[in-house]
């Protein structure tokens, strides 16, 4: 199975403009993103898609590999699709991986585990959850949970406290927390951006609940590790106190 690892990268942000580019320690951190990219031991093919020259030269300059994007994709997955599209002219993909490109420290066996998703042959589409632990609040709408079947396939994503406990959580129920990691196989890489926005995505302002509405099936794999994620410009701090305390 050839896999394709996509980082997108954008230079303008609301909250945080130039955010691949801001150094972290030294490096950028879509250097760092890049790098920890590398340790995974699935992927075929790894590239940055961008929008804008200042990221794809950065990225060329450490031997990285760039591909130069539209800056009109309203979603990363639009992104990831004209760069596959682009990158496909030379070689052929099954799956795609969309990596967050503001984790720069991203667990690499977290890639893998989402890539092994696919050896069942019915997954469509694939992404990670991590149990809320107790200090993490559970209405706090930036975290975004999620609840699955019994087989493991998602059956809503909201910014909402999910399942609704009315009386008392039943024993071994846990909240779920999704992690913005995702895989999809090419060809439904190819549909799903082709669909248009729904009622249950516009009220939740998550672009996962357009493909359920539609029919799209998304396997959910559980890991108890997550990384540190830079939102804003103060994240950054958090990031190089972690780095300095844990030294590889």
């Amino acid at each position: 199975m050839k896999i394709l690892g996509i980082i997108p990268a954008r230079y303008a942000s609301t909250r945080f403009p130039g955010k691949p580019l801001a150094l972290i320690a030294g490096k950028s951190m879509i250097q760092r993103v890049y790098e920890q990219t590398l340790k995974s031991t699935c992927l075929t093919y790894i590239a940055v898609a961008t929008d804008d020259e200042r990221i794809y030269n950065h990225v060329t300059s450490f031997g990285g590999i760039a591909v130069m994007t539209s800056s009109h994709h309203s979603t990363g997955t639009e992104r990831c699709l004209e760069a596959y599209q682009k990158i496909s002219l030379q070689n052929d993909f099954d799956v795609i991986i969309n990596i967050q490109g503001d984790e720069p420290l991203i667990d690499p066996s977290q890639i893998d585990k989402l890539a092994g998703c696919f050896i069942n042959h019915e997954t469509m589409i694939a992404t990670l959850a991590k149990a809320l632990t107790e200090n993490e609040d559970k209405n706090n709408p930036n975290i975004v949970k999620l609840v699955t079947d019994k087989a493991g396939i998602a059956l809503y994503f909201s910014r909402y406290p999910i399942p609704y406990v009315r009386e008392k959580a039943p024993i071994g129920m846990a909240c779920y927390k999704h992690l913005g990691l995702y895989a999809y196989r090419s060809n439904i890489l190819e549909k799903i951006c082709e669909l248009e926005p729904t009622l249950l995505e516009k009220a939740e302002s998550l672009e996962q609940l357009r493909w359920l509405e539609n029919g799209y099936r998304i396997r959910v794999a559980f890991t108890d590790t997550e990384s540190l994620a830079v939102d804003i410009p103060e994240d950054i701090s958090k990031v190089e106190n972690y780095i300095s305390t844990h030294p590889h």
